[in-house]
């Protein structure tokens, strides 16, 4: 260990542009043993490890590079299963930079432990030595039902798996992974990798329902009558709207719509509606992951030309440095410091640009971040073909939460307490669906600490 003045920080290295945008393939290479080891062997070895505190499931980082830099696969994929329910998946798609690494000693002059793509090297290399996470033998005779597959609801399922409670996922999709499956692209996420891991959860015993809709193909009452406790990890999928006339138009898409109709064209899936952007001009309005996801995605799509305009600055994006910095590799054009006011159609109703406004920033509001403030007279319009709006995600009311006495804040979010029971006992929440949209990772905390919490409540 401590290596860190002999060895820099490497990152994982990319496959070319020209090759990787013509497809949806993952665009990072997992890393060798050597150079896993040779980067883990960096570490410092903390007392008070900052990665470990950055890490929102406060992953045991500093003891899995011990281990992966003394060559000790089996402890290192061991302790990394140990507080994820999948690190294959987080060492992916979490904005490392912001997290672990963002808090990393190192990160000060010499570079952050390249912790993320360590992460990733763990799981594959333990994988393919054909290791597998562990589940419980012993059953306790109790289950719980769970509804959404995506990350909270799969977290769930994992940490009470590993308890000796059986679950069953009911979920509206084709496919398990919800957001892992249809929002995050495969060029982020290789689809294959999701599968794996619903794999090893049938191994361990729970039951997947696939287009199961709660409240239209099973009631919730069917639910909470035949379990003994029921967790809620919908996800918030309801795109905010703009508010401008005309968003409704064919060829204007909220980004959740348009990244899942994406996907599901890629599987073969029904849709309904088809999305063609070969030799249109796309403009994407928002800067965070799921605007960088969209624009990625349009140029594999074949896009004549695709911009992602923002009414901030680049350093202000709230999305991972290294998702701007490919996306600008890939082609994409950024202008900065500009708003949409209006959508412009022709007389058909089918829009043709978008008129932008300049901005600028302002005094910092209550939070501390400054306001954006329109530049009067500075109007433009912008040519599109094709708009798609990635303002961010609300939750989505469902009926069966009212008519259960589960109780919503005022963005629609469900009110959980500390154990992330609702206001109907014995049944949970936790994720997008409950904090509001946030990343993978605190969704996949929630399921965990649910979990834990439902595992306390059934077997006292």
């Amino acid at each position: 260990m401590l290596r860190f003045f002999d060895l820099e920080r490497i990152d994982a290295k990319k496959r070319a542009v020209v090759e990787r945008t013509r497809d949806f393939d993952e665009i990072y290479e997992i890393f060798k043993p050597k150079k896993a080891g040779e980067q883990s062997d960096r570490c410092i070895q903390c007392g008070d490890p900052y990665c470990h505190n950055g890490c929102p499931l406060h992953n045991f980082i500093p003891q899995w590079l011990k281990a992966t830099a003394g060559n000790d696969l089996e402890f290192a994929f061991a302790l990394s299963n140990e507080s994820s329910p999948f690190p294959e998946v987080m060492g992916r798609v979490c904005p490392h930079d912001r997290l672990c690494e963002g808090a990393c000693t190192l990160n000060d002059g010499y570079g952050a432990i390249t912790i993320g793509s360590v992460e990733t090297h763990i799981s594959e290399e333990g994988f393919k030595k054909g290791l597998k996470p562990k589940f419980s033998q012993n059953k306790t005779g109790k289950k719980v039902a769970i509804i959404g597959a995506g990350p909270a609801g799969l977290s769930t399922a994992t940490f009470l798996l590993r308890e000796g409670i059986d679950v069953e996922i009911f979920d509206k999709q084709a496919r398990a992974g919800g957001l892992l499956t249809y929002g995050i692209p495969g060029f982020k996420l290789d689809k294959h990798i999701i599968t794996r891991r619903v794999k090893l959860l049938e191994e361990a015993g729970a039951v997947f329902h696939q287009n199961a809709e709660v409240g239209k193909d099973i009631t919730f009452d069917e639910l909470t009558n035949s379990f003994d406790a029921v967790f809620i990890g919908v996800g918030a999928t309801g795109g905010r709207r703009s508010g401008l006339n005309g968003e409704e138009s064919d060829n204007v898409y909220q980004a959740m719509d348009f990244l899942t109709t994406i996907q599901k064209m890629l599987f073969n899936e029904p849709t309904e509606r088809i999305i063609n952007l070969k030799d249109k001009n796309v403009v994407v309005i928002g800067g965070g992951d799921t605007a960088m996801d969209c624009v990625r995605s349009s140029i594999r799509e074949k896009a004549k030309s695709v911009k992602c305009l923002y009414r901030r600055d680049a350093h202000n994006m709230p999305g991972s440095r290294k998702e701007y910095v490919n996306a600008k590799e890939e082609g994409v054009e950024f202008e900065f410091y500009v708003s949409p006011k209006a959508l412009i159609a022709n007389d058909e109703g089918e829009v043709l640009g978008i008129e932008m406004i300049k901005t600028k920033l302002g005094e910092p509001d209550s939070s501390g971040r400054q306001r954006v403030e329109e530049i009067a007279g500075s109007a433009y319009a912008e040519e599109a073909d094709v708009v798609i709006f990635a303002l961010g995600f609300d939750p989505i009311e469902y009926p069966f939460l009212a008519s259960s006495g589960i109780e919503t804040d005022k963005w629609g979010g469900i009110i959980v307490d500390e154990n992330y029971e609702t206001t109907t006992p014995g049944i949970y929440a936790g994720g997008d669906c409950h904090r509001g949209a946030d990343l993978v990772v605190t969704a996949v905390y929630d399921g965990r600490e649910a979990a834990k919490a439902i595992t306390g409540k059934l077997l006292a």
